[in-house]
Formats: structure tokens, C-alpha cells, sequence
């Protein structure tokens, strides 16, 4: 278990008021051993013109998911984290409905953690495959 046995999901949720995920409707929905899950639903707020699932949209919803991932795997006392990169493939167009996106761990330094998240539609289908790097800071 990388992650603190008692977080909850209200928590992570909470911490996302008034904040870019709380505008695009990010809703963590679920914690495991080795993973962090969210949705965002495909609506104007997080479309393109041409009625597609913005890309930046994808990356704001990896970010969420690795930002916090890392943060739930450093003492809050003595360390933070923030992204140094982020890179996003996309894969298939998404519509309509809404995408989850699930986070796992690829490497968990001292000082650096890089977490892959992957992005599916409604149906389960690969829409989007992303990798994010993130330092880990000590408190001064």
C-alpha cells in the first residue's frame, strides 16, 4: 500500500473546491493499493470547438490524478510535490459522456516520482495515455 490506509475520497474531493478541477468537475472515485481513479464528464466546459474533448482538458485531468497521487505518498509535514512534465498521447476522440482516469506509480524516489495515467471513455475504450514527473520538495 503506497497510500495512507485512512484517506478518503470525500477528502480528495475536498481539496479540489475552487481550483481548476472543481471548474472541469473532477471526481475522484476511487483508491487502491497502487492507484488513484477520477472522472470528468465531456460537457462545454470541457469540449473543443469542433464538439471533441479538449486535449488540455485530458492533461488537466492527468495532472490532477498524478499531483495528488504524489502528494499522498510524501509526509505532508515535511515534503510537497510539483509537476516538472507532462505528456499526453491521444489516442480516440470522445463525444459525449464522461472519461475515468486511473494513475499508477512507475517510479517513487527521493526525489522524484513519474506516474503513468491512462484515460478511457464511457466504454471503456483507450482514449488518452499520459506520463507525468514530479518533484518531490522539501518544506523550508
Amino acid at each position: 500500500m503506497i497510500f495512507p490506509p485512512n484517506i478518503a475520497l470525500d477528502t480528495l474531493n475536498n481539496w479540489g473546491k475552487n481550483t481548476m478541477t472543481d471548474f472541469l468537475d473532477i471526481q475522484f472515485t476511487a483508491i487502491g493499493a497502487d492507484y488513484l481513479e477520477a472522472i470528468m464528464p465531456v460537457t462545454e466546459r470541457t469540449k473543443q470547438p469542433l464538439g471533441l474533448l479538449h486535449g488540455g482538458a485530458n492533461v488537466v485531468l492527468a495532472e490532477t490524478l498524478g499531483s495528488v497521487a504524489a502528494t499522498l505518498t510524501v509526509n505532508p509535514q515535511t515534503h510537497y510535490c510539483v509537476g516538472l512534465e507532462i505528456n499526453a498521447n491521444h489516442i480516440k476522440s470522445v463525444r459525449d459522456g464522461h472519461v475515468k482516469g486511473i494513475t499508477k506509480p512507475i517510479h517513487l524516489g527521493k526525489k522524484t516520482q513519474i506516474w503513468e495515467i491512462k484515460i478511457y471513455t464511457a466504454s471503456g475504450d483507450l482514449s488518452c495515455i499520459s506520463r507525468i514527473t514530479m518533484a518531490v520538495m522539501e518544506k523550508k
